[in-house]
This record gives C-alpha cells, structure tokens and sequence, in this order.
C-alpha cells in the first residue's frame, strides 16, 4: 500500500495570516463547546449546575463576540488573500456567502442572547469578573422572541458550519488541492 502524500498549499497560494489563523481556531473551538451547551441548558438540573451552565454559556457567547471583533479588525489590518484560483464559479460563491454569513452569526448570535437576557431580565457577569450592561429594556415577551431568534441564529449557524467544514474536507480529502492548508498552521519541513 502506498504512502498518501502530504498536501501542500497551491502554488502562488497565499496562507492566511498567523493571528488570523490563532482567531479562527479559538473560534471554532469556543463555538464547538458553546453552540451544543446552549441547545442543553433547559434539560441541565435545576439550580447550580443549571446556573452554572448558562454563566459559562453567556461568558464563552462574549468571548465569541469579542473575538469576532477582533477578527474584522485583524482583517483590515492584515487583509485576507485571494481567494484560491483554482475554485470553480459555484465554489467561490458558496465560500464567500458561508464566510460572510459566518461572520454576521458571529456577532448577531451573542448580541441577540445578550439582549434576551437582558429582557428576561437577568443580569449576568462575564466569568464572574464584571457585569454586562442591559442591551434592551425589561420586557418578558420580547425576551422570548429574542431568544427564539437567538436559537435561531445558532441552527443557522450550525447549518453553514456544516457546509463550511464539508467544503473544508472536500478540498482536503477529494480534490487534495491544498485550499485548507492555507488556514491550518504551517508544518516544519
């Protein structure tokens, strides 16, 4: 049986920055461990453990938003490369609407669960160090349709994930191209 040979990124490829690609790892781990905890937390005991999940939740949803906004602006200060030229027409559409409505997620899906929160209202605190302020007024029927656009937000996201990871996976695993190595760090030779 032969060895598979390694992927290497396109010739004339450019790789993605090394905080750009810091940021998009924290990311997607931090969003791996916060969308499936957001989808559990009604059927969590009730009391501490309960409690506990939801501070952890909002904490980790904030850290999501911050660092989304840390990437917008990475990307204006390093840019982002070219998207790789061998991408047919339906590619470089599908990845740039997934990129783009990735990043809209990334910020509508924290503020939308902030400001039900805060229509709940709850107050809450980012890993108990300080508080967040409320977004929006006390208002029960308004958190409700909050936190069902805040739900839906998350399967929308998990949606585009989903196809996000299986384009990722398509170029690595089928057509070997290298398009994935442009975000994974770089390999000593």
């Amino acid at each position: 049986m032969s060895e598979a040979t390694p992927v290497d990124m396109p010739k004339g490829a450019q790789a993605y920055s090394g905080i750009s690609k810091l940021l998009h790892w924290a990311t997607a781990i931090l969003i791996f461990g916060v969308l499936p905890v957001g989808f559990l937390l009604e059927d969590l005991p009730k009391g501490y453990i309960q409690n506990l999940g939801y501070d952890l939740h909002r904490s980790f949803g904030f850290v999501i938003l911050c660092l989304a906004a840390l990437r917008i602006l990475v990307r204006l200060v390093f840019g982002a490369p070219a998207a790789y030229a061998g991408l047919t027409p339906f590619e470089r559409r599908a990845s740039a609407f997934a990129h783009h409505a990735l990043y809209i997620l990334l910020f509508a899906t924290p503020l939308l669960g902030w400001a039900a929160t805060s229509a709940y209202p709850v107050s809450f605190s980012i890993f108990w160090l300080f508080e967040l302020p409320p977004l929006v007024p006390a208002n029960r029927t308004v958190s409700k349709i909050l936190f069902e656009a805040h739900e839906w937000a998350a399967i929308a996201m998990i949606a585009i994930l989903v196809a996000h990871i299986g384009g990722a996976l398509v170029h690595r695993i089928i057509k070997r191209d290298g398009v994935l190595e442009r975000m994974l760090p770089a390999r000593k030779s």
